[in-house]
């Protein structure tokens, strides 16, 4: 059997995912096809499969798969294989990052009369995604397995008012595009480690800085002071070019850094994690810039003088 249907297994492979023949598939598979992810326990029929095969050649129109093996079993084929494409198109919500990424995975083909009724894959676009620095959180993308008991959804409104009780400090943003300087208004900071230096970042993925800072290498992140209620109201604008108005200055890797802030640093990103709507970066801090100016204080959509709180 081996020596009939490994040939086909491999020209059919490779003419859909390296050449977009997606029709190849058909004479491969019988009535009823399924195929599992064991990553994520989806499953998606020939209809299906041939979607993903087609966004994941979108996004990477130079992939190229070599099938490192195939094993034949009782009525089951084992194929390893390996593909390499670079990143120019978006992908699973993320846009281009321009990086060339090498994945592997193994299929399990279970055959009938010579043809494939059901396979289970190891990979899954998520795992793609990890050669890219980006990783999905655990319990974002599936429900939680609870302990039986069913719990209704959290009432929107009731999650704004708990938000609206904390107060955080206002944090600008940075990044460049090529030469162009990028940034965006954001409250979502926080220290996560002194040793190491990490600091965290959410940003909502509709920003018009999202692209950019899955390119850079760097960014920025900047402590409003008490006298740059102007530069907040410029950065939650949609102001096509918001620095032009703004005094400024690079840090050692060229991220923007605001002049008049309360504190500046410029950081390395090293995680991306998906969440929904906004992807959470974990960065490095390389360089930091403090000041005596008072941070703007944030509180149910208002801003306060960090100078002038009373102590408990």
């Amino acid at each position: 059997m081996q020596q009939t249907l490994e040939p086909l297994i491999t020209s059919a492979w490779l003419a859909a995912w390296d050449k977009g023949d997606l029709d190849a598939l058909d004479g491969l598979v019988a009535a009823g096809y399924t195929r599992t992810s064991k990553a994520t326990g989806a499953t998606v029929d020939l209809a299906g499969l041939k979607s993903e095969i087609a966004a994941v050649r979108e996004a990477f129109p130079d992939l190229r798969t070599t099938v490192d093996d195939v094993v034949e079993g009782d009525g089951t084929v084992a194929v390893f294989w390996t593909s390499t494409g670079t990143h120019t198109h978006e992908y699973l919500g993320v846009p281009a990052t321009g990086l060339t990424v090498q994945t592997r995975g193994s299929n399990i083909l279970v055959l009938e009369d010579g043809r494939i009724v059901s396979e289970s894959v190891t990979w899954d676009g998520s795992e793609l995604l990890a050669g890219l620095g980006i990783r999905p959180l655990r319990g974002i993308a599936a429900p939680a397995v609870s302990d039986g008991d069913d719990f209704p959804e959290l009432d929107p409104d009731l999650m704004k008012a708990f938000n609206r009780q904390f107060i955080t400090g206002v944090t600008v943003v940075t990044t460049k595009e090529g030469e162009t300087p990028k940034g965006l208004a954001a409250n979502s900071y926080c220290s996560v480690s002194l040793e190491p230096p990490l600091v965290l970042v959410c940003v909502q993925k509709t920003s018009s800085t999202y692209s950019a800072l899955f390119s850079s290498s760097h960014l920025g992140i900047n402590i409003l002071g008490t006298e740059q209620l102007d530069t907040v109201k410029v950065f939650a604008s949609k102001a096509a070019d918001k620095f032009s108005e703004l005094d400024w200055h690079e840090g050692p890797k060229g991220s923007p850094l605001l002049d008049g802030s309360a504190a500046s640093l410029e950081a390395e990103i090293q995680e991306r994690f998906q969440a929904k709507t906004h992807t959470v970066f974990i960065c490095r801090v390389r360089h930091a810039e403090t000041s005596s100016t008072a941070p703007m204080v944030y509180k149910a959509g208002r801003f306060f003088d960090g100078a002038e709180l009373a102590e408990l």
